[in-house]
Protein backbone atom coordinates (compact mmCIF):
# COMPACT_ATOMS: atom_id res chain seq x y z
CA UNK A 1 0.00 0.00 0.00
CA UNK A 2 1.82 3.00 -0.64
CA UNK A 3 2.00 5.83 2.05
CA UNK A 4 -0.23 8.88 2.84
CA UNK A 5 2.91 11.05 1.26
CA UNK A 6 3.45 8.90 -1.75
CA UNK A 7 -1.09 8.74 -2.17
CA UNK A 8 -1.03 12.88 -2.25
CA UNK A 9 1.74 13.24 -4.81
CA UNK A 10 0.77 14.47 -8.26
CA UNK A 11 2.45 12.86 -11.92
CA UNK A 12 1.85 15.41 -13.68
CA UNK A 13 3.78 18.17 -11.15
CA UNK A 14 6.62 15.44 -10.33
CA UNK A 15 6.89 15.28 -14.41
CA UNK A 16 7.31 19.16 -14.69
CA UNK A 17 9.48 19.34 -12.04
CA UNK A 18 11.67 16.34 -13.35
CA UNK A 19 11.92 18.52 -16.32
CA UNK A 20 13.10 21.70 -14.94
CA UNK A 21 15.92 19.58 -12.66
CA UNK A 22 17.33 18.33 -16.18
CA UNK A 23 17.03 21.73 -17.70
CA UNK A 24 18.85 22.80 -14.31
CA UNK A 25 21.85 20.26 -15.37
CA UNK A 26 22.27 21.44 -19.32
CA UNK A 27 22.23 24.24 -21.14
CA UNK A 28 19.55 23.84 -23.29
CA UNK A 29 17.86 20.52 -24.72
CA UNK A 30 15.26 19.35 -27.33
CA UNK A 31 12.30 17.26 -27.13
CA UNK A 32 13.75 13.80 -27.51
CA UNK A 33 16.63 14.83 -25.31
CA UNK A 34 13.85 15.79 -22.32
CA UNK A 35 11.90 13.00 -22.92
CA UNK A 36 14.66 10.39 -22.40
CA UNK A 37 16.08 11.98 -19.59
CA UNK A 38 12.69 12.48 -17.53
CA UNK A 39 11.56 8.56 -19.58
CA UNK A 40 8.27 9.86 -20.51
CA UNK A 41 6.98 10.01 -24.45
CA UNK A 42 7.67 13.04 -26.65
CA UNK A 43 3.84 13.45 -26.47
CA UNK A 44 3.50 14.13 -23.03
CA UNK A 45 6.82 16.56 -22.50
CA UNK A 46 5.55 18.14 -25.44
CA UNK A 47 2.43 19.50 -23.26
CA UNK A 48 4.68 20.26 -20.21
CA UNK A 49 6.60 22.08 -22.31
CA UNK A 50 3.87 24.02 -23.83
CA UNK A 51 2.62 24.69 -20.37
CA UNK A 52 6.10 25.86 -18.82
CA UNK A 53 6.58 28.17 -21.66
CA UNK A 54 2.92 29.65 -21.53
CA UNK A 55 4.01 30.75 -18.06
CA UNK A 56 7.47 31.88 -18.66
CA UNK A 57 9.15 28.89 -16.81
CA UNK A 58 10.78 27.58 -19.76
CA UNK A 59 12.03 29.55 -22.99
CA UNK A 60 11.59 27.45 -26.39
CA UNK A 61 14.40 28.94 -29.04
CA UNK A 62 13.09 27.16 -32.14
CA UNK A 63 12.43 23.86 -30.21
CA UNK A 64 15.39 24.08 -28.19
CA UNK A 65 14.19 24.64 -24.62
CA UNK A 66 16.09 26.31 -21.89
CA UNK A 67 15.08 27.79 -18.46
CA UNK A 68 14.02 31.10 -18.26
CA UNK A 69 14.87 34.66 -15.86
CA UNK A 70 11.88 33.59 -14.43
CA UNK A 71 13.67 31.55 -11.47
CA UNK A 72 15.50 34.98 -11.22
CA UNK A 73 12.81 36.51 -9.89
CA UNK A 74 11.78 33.51 -7.57
CA UNK A 75 15.56 33.46 -6.00
CA UNK A 76 15.63 36.89 -4.89
CA UNK A 77 11.96 36.62 -3.70
CA UNK A 78 12.73 33.55 -1.81
CA UNK A 79 16.13 35.64 -0.81
CA UNK A 80 14.29 38.40 0.48
CA UNK A 81 11.88 36.50 3.08
CA UNK A 82 14.85 35.07 4.80
CA UNK A 83 14.71 37.63 7.95
CA UNK A 84 18.68 37.87 8.28
CA UNK A 85 19.80 38.10 4.53
CA UNK A 86 21.27 41.69 4.36
CA UNK A 87 22.47 41.15 7.61
CA UNK A 88 24.08 38.07 7.19
CA UNK A 89 25.83 39.41 3.65
CA UNK A 90 26.97 42.80 4.68
CA UNK A 91 29.24 40.80 7.95
CA UNK A 92 30.00 37.86 5.44
CA UNK A 93 31.81 40.28 2.82
CA UNK A 94 33.64 42.30 5.92
CA UNK A 95 34.68 38.73 7.54
CA UNK A 96 36.17 37.95 3.28
CA UNK A 97 37.76 40.96 3.89
CA UNK A 98 39.62 40.67 7.11
CA UNK A 99 41.00 37.30 6.66
CA UNK A 100 41.40 37.02 2.55
CA UNK A 101 39.19 33.66 2.61
CA UNK A 102 35.96 32.07 1.53
CA UNK A 103 33.21 32.44 3.52
CA UNK A 104 29.92 31.52 3.30
CA UNK A 105 25.93 31.31 4.61
CA UNK A 106 23.70 28.08 4.41
CA UNK A 107 20.67 27.51 5.96
CA UNK A 108 18.83 23.45 6.49
CA UNK A 109 16.06 22.95 4.55
CA UNK A 110 14.27 19.06 3.67
CA UNK A 111 17.60 18.00 6.13
CA UNK A 112 20.38 19.54 3.73
CA UNK A 113 22.17 22.23 3.81
CA UNK A 114 21.47 24.91 1.13
CA UNK A 115 24.03 27.40 -0.10
CA UNK A 116 22.57 31.10 0.74
CA UNK A 117 25.55 33.00 -0.22
CA UNK A 118 29.27 33.36 -0.75
CA UNK A 119 31.64 36.05 -1.07
CA UNK A 120 35.53 35.71 -1.47
CA UNK A 121 38.61 37.36 0.01
CA UNK A 122 41.64 38.05 -1.74
CA UNK A 123 42.99 34.66 -1.12
CA UNK A 124 40.28 32.38 -1.46
CA UNK A 125 39.92 29.16 -3.33
CA UNK A 126 37.40 28.11 -5.50
CA UNK A 127 35.18 25.37 -4.40
CA UNK A 128 32.33 23.45 -5.88
CA UNK A 129 29.75 24.77 -3.67
CA UNK A 130 27.04 27.91 -5.14
CA UNK A 131 24.50 29.65 -4.60
CA UNK A 132 21.44 27.12 -4.25
CA UNK A 133 23.97 24.03 -3.72
CA UNK A 134 22.24 21.51 -1.26
CA UNK A 135 24.65 18.92 0.27
CA UNK A 136 24.78 16.49 3.06
CA UNK A 137 24.82 18.28 6.38
CA UNK A 138 27.41 15.78 8.14
CA UNK A 139 30.66 16.10 6.15
CA UNK A 140 30.30 20.03 6.21
CA UNK A 141 31.34 22.61 9.06
CA UNK A 142 28.17 24.55 8.55
CA UNK A 143 26.18 21.43 8.62
CA UNK A 144 27.19 20.08 11.74
CA UNK A 145 26.84 23.77 13.16
CA UNK A 146 23.83 23.68 12.74
CA UNK A 147 22.99 20.06 13.59
CA UNK A 148 24.85 20.79 16.98
CA UNK A 149 21.75 23.14 17.86
CA UNK A 150 19.19 20.66 16.43
CA UNK A 151 17.14 18.29 19.06
CA UNK A 152 18.32 15.17 19.19
CA UNK A 153 14.93 13.74 17.16
CA UNK A 154 15.28 16.54 14.38
CA UNK A 155 19.08 15.03 14.16
CA UNK A 156 17.62 11.56 14.22
CA UNK A 157 15.43 12.23 11.49
CA UNK A 158 17.79 13.55 8.86
CA UNK A 159 20.29 10.93 9.30
CA UNK A 160 16.81 8.04 9.06
CA UNK A 161 16.63 10.05 5.46
CA UNK A 162 19.81 11.05 4.37
CA UNK A 163 22.09 8.28 5.77
CA UNK A 164 26.11 9.18 6.65
CA UNK A 165 27.21 8.71 3.33
CA UNK A 166 31.66 8.52 2.71
CA UNK A 167 33.33 11.13 1.24
CA UNK A 168 36.37 11.21 1.56
CA UNK A 169 38.36 8.95 4.66
CA UNK A 170 37.70 11.42 7.02
CA UNK A 171 33.81 11.58 6.44
CA UNK A 172 31.87 10.71 9.93
CA UNK A 173 29.57 7.79 8.59
CA UNK A 174 28.14 6.54 11.98
CA UNK A 175 26.07 7.82 14.60
CA UNK A 176 28.07 7.50 17.52
CA UNK A 177 30.90 9.49 15.68
CA UNK A 178 28.40 12.02 14.58
CA UNK A 179 26.48 12.28 18.20
CA UNK A 180 30.37 12.58 19.76
CA UNK A 181 31.41 15.00 17.54
CA UNK A 182 27.42 17.43 17.49
CA UNK A 183 28.47 17.00 21.48
CA UNK A 184 32.09 18.77 21.14
CA UNK A 185 30.70 21.38 18.89
CA UNK A 186 28.28 22.37 21.44
CA UNK A 187 30.49 22.35 24.38
CA UNK A 188 33.04 25.16 21.84
CA UNK A 189 30.89 26.37 19.80
CA UNK A 190 31.96 26.11 16.64
CA UNK A 191 32.72 23.05 13.64
CA UNK A 192 35.87 22.08 11.93
CA UNK A 193 35.56 20.50 8.39
CA UNK A 194 38.58 18.39 8.45
CA UNK A 195 38.83 17.66 5.06
CA UNK A 196 35.44 15.28 5.51
CA UNK A 197 33.76 16.34 1.99
CA UNK A 198 36.70 17.31 -0.20
CA UNK A 199 39.85 16.45 0.81
CA UNK A 200 42.35 19.56 0.81
CA UNK A 201 39.91 21.39 1.74
CA UNK A 202 39.41 22.61 5.51
CA UNK A 203 36.87 24.94 6.86
CA UNK A 204 35.60 26.52 10.13
CA UNK A 205 32.06 27.89 10.78
CA UNK A 206 29.64 28.93 13.69
CA UNK A 207 25.97 28.81 14.34
CA UNK A 208 23.40 31.31 13.70
CA UNK A 209 20.22 31.34 16.10
CA UNK A 210 17.22 33.83 16.98
CA UNK A 211 14.94 32.79 19.83
CA UNK A 212 16.65 29.39 20.03
CA UNK A 213 16.19 28.48 16.58
CA UNK A 214 18.64 27.40 14.22
CA UNK A 215 18.51 30.22 11.37
CA UNK A 216 21.88 28.88 9.67
CA UNK A 217 25.41 29.05 9.93
CA UNK A 218 28.57 30.77 8.77
CA UNK A 219 31.88 29.62 7.88
CA UNK A 220 35.73 30.04 6.29
CA UNK A 221 36.80 28.17 4.00
CA UNK A 222 40.55 27.56 2.65
CA UNK A 223 43.22 24.60 1.64
CA UNK A 224 44.33 22.70 4.55
CA UNK A 225 48.03 24.13 3.57
CA UNK A 226 47.03 27.24 5.25
CA UNK A 227 44.48 25.92 7.68
CA UNK A 228 46.55 24.61 10.07
CA UNK A 229 48.17 25.11 13.68
CA UNK A 230 46.84 28.36 15.25
CA UNK A 231 45.23 29.90 12.51
CA UNK A 232 42.75 26.90 12.35
CA UNK A 233 42.75 26.24 15.45
CA UNK A 234 42.12 29.06 17.42
CA UNK A 235 42.07 32.72 14.98
CA UNK A 236 39.43 31.65 12.29
CA UNK A 237 37.38 30.18 15.21
CA UNK A 238 37.56 33.48 17.00
CA UNK A 239 36.76 35.80 13.74
CA UNK A 240 34.01 32.76 12.53
CA UNK A 241 32.13 33.00 15.95
CA UNK A 242 32.57 37.07 16.43
CA UNK A 243 31.21 37.63 12.45
CA UNK A 244 27.73 34.90 14.25
CA UNK A 245 27.56 36.89 17.29
CA UNK A 246 27.26 40.42 15.47
CA UNK A 247 24.52 38.84 12.71
CA UNK A 248 22.55 37.23 15.65
CA UNK A 249 23.10 40.77 17.93
CA UNK A 250 21.85 43.29 14.47
CA UNK A 251 19.30 40.96 13.17
CA UNK A 252 17.18 41.82 16.16
CA UNK A 253 17.14 45.58 14.89
CA UNK A 254 16.58 44.58 10.84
Amino acid sequence: MASEHQSRTVDAVQTSLDIIEFLQSVESAGITEIADAVDRSKGTVHGHMATLVDNEYVVNDDGTYRLSLQYLDLAETVKGRLQIYDVVRKELDDLAEECGELAQFATEEHGKAVYIYKTEGEDAVQTASSVGNRAHLHCLSLGKAMLARMDESRVEAIVDEHGLPGFTDATITTRSELFEELEGIRERGYAFDREERIEGLRCVAAPITMNDEVMGAISISGPASRFSGPLYEDELPNLVTRSANVIEINAQFS
